[in-house]
């Protein structure tokens, strides 16, 4: 009997992620909301709680998160990475700088003391990959110029978290220096270790990988993938960042294989995982925290959006690419649900649980939102500045040729005078 609802629930699950994708495909809007209010619904505290599948649904929610970062990874080689991170790690700083001091001086505000300020601002302070890699794919902008600017921000974060998250697990544990700082060394030595692998030793793991059989690609694929992932978590490092690099260390025509194939698995975990979220929110406890959520929400929304806006204006690219990439960033999820549950399960601030839950889900909805309106606003808010400064007889620049218009509409115009 329990197999057999279980098998209804999970096929009724499946079926309305479909319908819900369909429709949001009609109006041109990323499903990601949808998925999310839909497992809101049917959560804790919803209309219909699920029992029999939320297990399953866990698991096929953490595949989700892994896929999407994997097939992120799939699209850039270890050289990439490496150039990436050497030409935007002062992108990492800044965006580190910007996100997590609104969080902290919130917790401040509030009263919750300084761990708990340490955990809001990492949950302030990381993007949503996860998010992030879908809305790219729905709005069809994984080759634009700025989108290797944005993942370099969201690798650089993935990466900071090896270190991040074992000094929270100590701080909140309680732990002593001497465990904590064990506990640091294994993650960044983990990290380090599989960096190193994914560059130096990327060709080797591709031909030990590939095969003209997709079956069997698929099957090592897939396999290599949660495994390094497992591995990673298990020592403290990501498993996103695991799985990332496994992709990075993948290429020539085994990426393009795998990326085929893994495409359709990636699509079904990845809405299992919004609707997952979704599921793990109770209603109830939004609306004592929702004022705070907002406030946080608007401001580190504003922050998101600098931080790509100059990540990419240091990167040269244009004006729309710029704001295209700071859109894009806003949307925070996994990473910062994960750094709320640790604060919550040690008992630091009960009320810390259900503002991150608040902050994240207004976000996540608000992402997808973000990264394909703030270009357009922005555009049509310049146009108005600029009509505003005709009608009062100010200078303006000379108009640019239509070749240059038509490049700043691909994103591939270098900077003017910047």
């Amino acid at each position: 009997m329990h197999s057999a609802v279980l098998l209804i629930e999970f096929g009724s699950i499946i079926l309305g992620l479909g319908l819900l994708g369909r429709f949001a495909a009609r109006f041109r809007l990323s499903p990601i909301p949808l998925y999310l209010l839909a497992g809101l619904a049917f959560g804790e505290g919803g209309l219909l709680p699920l029992g029999a599948s939320e297990e399953f649904v866990a698991t096929g929610a953490e595949i989700g998160v892994i896929l999407l970062l994997l097939m992120l990874g799939l699209e850039y080689t270890a050289g990439d990475l490496v150039t990436n991170l050497k030409s935007h790690y002062p992108a990492g700083l800044v965006d580190g700088a910007l996100n997590a001091l609104p969080g902290a001086a919130m917790a401040l505000l509030l009263g919750w003391g300084p761990v708990a300020a340490v955990v809001l601002a990492g949950v302030t302070w990381i993007s949503s990959s996860g998010v992030i890699a879908k809305v790219l794919g729905d709005l069809g902008r994984v080759g634009n110029r700025e989108t290797p600017v944005i993942l370099s921000v969201l690798v650089l974060e993935d990466l900071a978290m090896a270190v991040y998250l074992p000094i929270v697990t100590a701080l909140v544990a309680g732990v002593g220096l001497l465990a904590g700082s064990v506990t640091l060394a294994i993650a960044l030595a983990a990290a380090g270790l599989v960096l190193f692998v994914a560059v130096r030793y990327g060709r080797v793991i591709s031909r030990f990988v590939s095969s003209d059989d997709p079956e069997k690609l698929l099957l090592v694929v897939l396999g290599l993938t949660i495994l390094v992932a497992g591995v990673a978590q298990q020592l403290q490092v990501s498993a996103a960042v695991g799985a990332f690099l496994v992709g990075i260390a993948l290429s020539g025509e085994v990426a393009e294989g795998a990326h085929t194939l893994l495409s359709p698995l990636r699509d079904l975990f990845a809405a299992v995982f919004f609707v997952f979220f979704g599921l793990h929110t109770d209603p109830a406890s939004i609306p004592p925290v929702l004022l705070p959520a907002l406030a946080l929400a608007v401001v580190t929304a504003l922050t998101k959006i600098a931080t790509g806006y100059w990540a990419a204006r240091r990167a040269g690219i244009s004006v729309k690419g710029r704001w295209r990439a700071g859109g894009a960033l806003v949307a925070r999820g996994e990473f910062s649900i994960v750094i709320a549950g640790l604060a919550v399960s040690a008992g630091i601030e009960p009320s810390l649980g259900p503002l991150a839950t608040a902050y994240v889900l207004i976000l996540v909805v608000l992402g997808p939102l973000t990264a394909r309106y703030t270009e357009p606003l922005a555009t049509r808010l310049t146009r108005r500045r600029t009509a505003a400064r005709r009608d009062t007889g100010a200078e303006l620049p000379a108009p640019r040729t239509a070749e240059a218009e038509a490049k700043a509409e691909a994103g591939t115009e270098a900077p003017v005078g910047d």
